[in-house]
């Protein structure tokens, strides 16, 4: 990375340590700098306090669970967002996409897979809003 690059953030919100602390290690060696919380509450405000690019998520967590927390956020922030769950059923990923998800992904998760499907929605910028009269995007957001 580049002195004069600015950092890319990414904030964790899994309320497991060991996965937790692998999700730091692998976004850290993506290049990310990362805030990690253990909860749906703390992940918001940490959403809010440092304006990730990506944020991940776990579904089943203490307090407020992943959807609710993936609604909370896509309230007021446009951060791509990866659901990481143990979950596996059909209706818990579509549930997640439905909340404001970007990808789900499986626990246990490969390392690799997900550094890659990160990296392709970087690839892509994010659609800020569309203008309705017109039905084309009104702002677009290219990834930093």
């Amino acid at each position: 990375m580049a002195p004069d690059e600015e950092r890319r953030t990414a904030v964790i919100i899994e309320d497991d340590a060991d996965i937790r602390h692998l999700l730091e290690a692998v976004l850290s060696d993506a290049g990310f700098h990362t805030i990690a919380t253990g909860n749906g509450l703390d992940g918001v405000q940490a959403v809010k306090a440092y304006d990730p690019i990506v944020t991940t998520l776990d579904m089943g967590m203490p307090g407020i669970d992943g959807l609710e927390t993936a609604r909370r956020i896509r309230q007021f922030s446009q951060t791509y967002l990866v659901i990481v769950s143990a979950r596996s059923e059909e209706i818990d990923t579509l549930q997640a996409l439905d909340a404001g998800a970007d990808d789900y992904l499986t626990k246990p998760f490969r390392p690799r897979e997900l550094r890659a499907r990160i990296d392709a929605m970087l690839r892509r910028p994010r659609v800020v809003g569309v203008d309705p009269a017109a039905g084309q995007p009104a702002q677009a957001a290219a990834p930093t």
